[in-house]
């Protein structure tokens, strides 16, 4: 009886590690860009992966999918001068908190 517990509960756990899981969601943040504008193109620096590309919701800022040795993770999308481009102006912060 123990065996056939445990081969029912082995198998369906092989089954469920066996499903593709990424692009399930309709999330509007998880959308990538097929094209980018031709604005960002001009200022993007080199060593990026431009194949998938989004705007943080968050920010407003763009991010590239970076996938490294360890881990897939979302970096921002960097100008030639080093800083972020984003789609947005960064808003002013709070004199209240900052002081």
């Amino acid at each position: 009886m123990n065996a056939r517990i445990w081969i029912v509960g082995c198998t369906a756990l092989l089954v469920s590690a066996c499903t593709d899981m990424q692009g399930t969601s309709s999330d509007p943040s998880e959308r990538f860009f097929k094209e980018l504008p031709e604005g960002v193109l001009a200022i993007v620096a080199d060593n990026q992966d431009l194949t998938a590309v989004r705007i943080d919701p968050a920010d407003g800022c763009y991010v590239y999918r970076y996938a490294g040795p360890v881990e897939t993770t979302f970096l921002p999308l960097r100008a030639k001068s080093g800083g972020p481009i984003c789609s947005r102006p960064a808003e002013a912060a709070d004199p209240a908190v900052a002081g």
